[in-house]
């Protein structure tokens, strides 16, 4: 093992916040009291876009959504 691999061991069991972002949009506030079940919410990016994945609130990567056993 490196000696990079060897100091992450310090720290691989510290826990962080893992965000996945498909999108974002703005609405008024009256907008966001009428979403019911089944609402529509138009975001700001295309179905083909990458999403952004954040940890601790930290840009780090991109990545697609895929679709597993079908």
């Amino acid at each position: 093992m490196t000696d990079n691999f060897r100091g992450l061991d310090l720290i691989r069991d510290v826990n962080v916040s893992l965000t996945v972002e498909l999108g974002r949009a703005t609405m008024a506030l009256k907008d966001v009291l009428e979403l019911v079940e089944n609402s529509v919410v138009p975001l700001d990016r295309q179905v083909d876009e990458l999403l952004d994945i954040y940890v601790n609130g930290k840009p780090i990567a991109k990545g697609e959504v895929v679709t597993e056993g079908g």
